[in-house]
C-alpha cells in the first residue's frame, strides 16, 4: 500500500465514523420530533407540559450535536492527503515511540494493514503537542515522552 493510499483508507475511515455519529444524531433527532408530535395529541396538564419540556431539552441537546458533527466533517474536508511534509500538519502520519498518530479529527482508534493509527485534531491536547514538530523532535504528554521517529 502507498502512502498515499493508507492517508486515503486512513480518512475514509473517519468520514465512516463521522457518519454513522451523525446518522444517528440525525435518528434521534427524528424519533424525538415524532414523541413531539405524539405528545401533543395527549390531554393538557402538568404532566402533558413536564414531557414536552423535556423533549424539546432533548431536541436542543441533539441539535447540538448535530452542529458540532457538522463543524467536525468541515475539519475532515480541509485534511490534503496529497501534500508530503517534513513538519507535522493536517493530513501528517506520525510515528512516534508510543504510538501512531493520523493528524485530522479526534476519532480514536483507526486500523488498517495490522496497524493502530490514532486519529487526532490539530486542536486537541495532543495534537497541539504534535503541530509543527519534525521528525527526532520530543515532547511530553501525560508523563510519557514522546519521540518523533517518522513524519509522513
Amino acid at each position: 500500500m502507498t502512502i498515499l493510499e493508507l492517508k486515503f483508507e486512513l480518512k475514509q475511515q473517519c468520514k465512516d465514523l463521522i457518519k454513522l455519529r451523525y446518522d444517528s444524531i440525525n435518528k434521534t433527532i427524528f424519533d424525538i420530533e415524532y414523541s413531539l408530535k405524539e405528545e401533543s395529541k395527549s390531554t393538557s396538564g402538568d404532566k402533558h407540559h413536564t414531557g414536552r419540556a423535556m423533549l424539546q431539552i432533548e431536541r436542543e441537546n441533539a441539535g447540538n450535536q448535530l452542529r458540532e458533527i457538522e463543524k467536525v466533517m468541515h475539519q475532515l474536508g480541509k485534511v490534503d492527503i496529497s501534500l508530503a511534509s517534513e513538519t507535522i500538519r493536517l493530513g501528517s502520519i506520525i510515528e512516534t515511540n508510543q504510538a501512531t498518530f493520523f493528524m485530522s479529527i479526534s476519532v480514536g482508534k483507526l486500523e488498517t494493514n495490522n496497524s493502530i493509527y490514532l486519529g487526532v485534531a490539530p486542536n486537541s491536547p495532543i495534537g497541539m503537542c504534535l503541530l509543527g514538530k519534525n521528525k527526532g523532535d520530543q515532547f511530553n504528554f501525560n508523563g510519557k515522552v514522546y519521540k518523533i521517529l517518522e513524519v509522513i
